[in-house]
């Protein structure tokens, strides 16, 4: 499988439009991405919030992984991604965070990646210790998108398991597992 990144492009926006459709993206999305529009400004947001990649897969888009919340200092970052329904379940993800890890790494010259992922969601453990992340504990009662290091409203706080609540609050107390990927590891 032939798992690559790269940057998003304004001719992407049917793929983001049609990904946040499906009912689990639909609900972690930063703002309602409803139209051609909305999803050209899903693109557009990611400028200054972090570093988006498209994941693609034989040259077709299949999902996003990111890194945010970078430290002034440049030595960390919060890991972000999501693959639509059909490119599920096949390594995917992992390999693409994977390689956006070493992107990170290398390019950046971070230091340290953390992802987060909500308890009740045992695949995105799996895309971690995969991606080669270590665990390392649980956060219990984590509540709100601030407490992920998200800004609520903005790209990658749709992406680490976190879902909105109906009235777009999202503040119900949850229980997320944290996994760390250092440099040297």
């Amino acid at each position: 499988m032939d798992v690559r990144l790269r940057e998003w492009r304004a001719g992407d926006a049917p793929v983001v439009l049609s990904a946040f459709q499906v009912p689990d993206l639909r609900r972690q999305a930063p703002f309602p991405v409803l139209t051609l529009q909305d999803a050209h400004g899903w693109i557009a947001s990611w400028q200054g919030a972090g570093h988006a990649f498209a994941v693609t897969v034989g040259g077709r888009v299949v999902g996003n992984v990111a890194v945010l919340g970078i430290d002034g200092h440049g030595g960390s970052g919060c890991v972000s991604y999501w693959v639509v329904p059909a490119a599920r379940g096949r390594g995917i993800a992992a390999a693409a965070t994977g390689a956006m890890a070493r992107w990170a790494f290398g390019e950046r010259g971070l230091r340290r990646l953390e992802l987060r992922h909500r308890m009740n969601n045992p695949a995105s453990c799996r895309v971690a210790v995969k991606a080669g992340f270590q665990a390392m504990g649980i956060e219990r009662g984590k509540a709100g998108f601030q407490a992920m290091g998200v800004e609520r409203g903005k790209p990658g706080f749709h992406a680490m398991g976190i879902e909105r609540g109906r009235g777009g609050g999202g503040s119900a107390p949850y229980d997320v597992e944290r996994h760390v990927r250092l440099a040297t590891d």
